[in-house]
């Protein structure tokens, strides 16, 4: 099982590395009123995760459509927090809600995900 979560920290790193989908904490800002990873590429909430529960319910085939914004290994400051998933991986919550970005969104400022089956939000400050 360790080693089963060492493979997944370095794929992860890995994919951060080579620009993947997989964004870190420190990398978000707000650009045009939306939270933003380091590529410009718009974040998600999903309405079936609960704020504040420590828990994201989209893995699986879910997190392979809306992949997971990776926390850092630096506790972050508020309003951003840590909830740890299924597989034991880190990922970063806003105001408790997990974050994740749409992999339909192939550049910057795409907001397909938006209201996607009307459970799917950008994250609006």
């Amino acid at each position: 099982m360790k080693a089963v979560h060492l493979l997944a920290s370095i794929i992860a790193t890995l994919s951060f590395a080579a620009g993947s989908a997989v964004a870190s904490d420190a990398a978000l800002k707000q650009a045009n009123g939306i939270l933003v990873d380091h590529n410009g590429k718009t974040v998600y909430t999903f309405d079936k995760d609960v704020a504040d529960s420590g828990k994201s319910v989209c893995n699986g085939p879910c997190a392979t459509l809306w992949p997971p914004v990776a926390a850092s290994a630096a506790q972050p400051s508020t309003p951003y927090s840590v909830v740890t998933r299924d597989d034991g991986s880190k990922q970063l919550a806003y105001k408790g809600k997990p974050l994740y970005l749409y992999t339909a969104d192939q550049k910057a400022g795409d907001r397909t995900g938006d209201n996607f089956k009307d459970i799917w939000h950008v994250v609006k400050d």
